[in-house]
């Protein structure tokens, strides 16, 4: 796979956003070191997508700065964040219907290439790296959902990212296909470098991949440590990982 490239460090400093009524987000502020693994849990509603949103550009923060490399990120576009070095997937896969895995992936090289080929051999390698290798030229209605979910990966790998950010994309699977995932992102981290931030309710993984894990509830960081630290935390032990098997 591709070479080993920069990490990129993530800065979020009092960020906030309402929706009408909803606060959201509540001064939310953390650290993602370069090269991290940093997992972001806590119940539905808790403002972990809206999060996501925010630093992709795809919403507005009411107040406070993101910073990619101290590069502040709050107004700029989606295709400007992720020219910067911003990945990202959906918790909703919806890939392009009509064009084969290749071509899907290969609109995410084209982020950073103008050369249809240079883009074509990359997308190949991405396919590869998530186990669709010998699928390129299936359409995505032919795959199962979490060969889909691969390639919701793979096309945000595609862009070259220095900070991948993957929004629950072990949801759905299997025990051995969430261990596999687990070891393709452990690989990828390790080989290039790449900074990942993820949104994850899949306990197996969160605690065999992560470094760092913050936990939001109603809007608020209510813990931010280790794995361990952040399971033996009282509130979080209340509001989210009560039942929760940690195993």
């Amino acid at each position: 796979m591709a070479g080993r490239r920069r990490a990129a460090r993530l800065a979020l400093r009092g960020v906030s956003k309402r929706f009408g009524g909803l606060q959201a987000v509540s001064d939310v502020s953390f650290d993602v070191a370069a090269g991290e693994i940093h997992a972001l849990i806590g119940p539905n509603g808790a403002g972990k997508t809206t999060i996501f949103n925010m630093i992709a550009g795809m919403i507005r923060p009411d107040s406070g700065q993101i910073l990619l490399d101290d590069i502040p990120l709050v107004g700029r576009r989606p295709d400007q964040i992720c020219r910067a070095g911003v990945g990202r997937t959906f918790q909703i896969v919806r890939p392009f219907s009509q064009l084969t895995l290749l071509e899907n992936v290969a609109v995410g090289a084209l982020s950073w290439t103008d050369d249809i080929d240079t883009a074509r051999a990359h997308a190949r390698e991405m396919l590869a790296l998530l186990g669709l290798g010998g699928r390129a030229e299936a359409l995505p209605g032919e795959i199962t959902l979490p060969d889909r979910k691969c390639l919701e990966v793979a096309r945000a790998l595609a862009t070259r990212p220095k900070l991948l950010m993957l929004d629950e994309v072990m949801a759905g699977l299997r025990p051995a296909e969430t261990d596999r995932m687990v070891a393709v992102f452990r690989r990828i981290n390790r080989d290039t470098g790449v900074t990942i931030l993820l949104i994850e309710h899949v306990m197996r993984a969160v605690m065999a991949l992560s470094d760092r894990v913050l936990v939001l509830n109603n809007g608020r960081v209510i813990a931010d440590g280790s794995p361990r630290e952040v399971t033996r935390d009282p509130e979080v032990l209340a509001c989210y990982l009560g039942s929760e098997d940690l195993g």
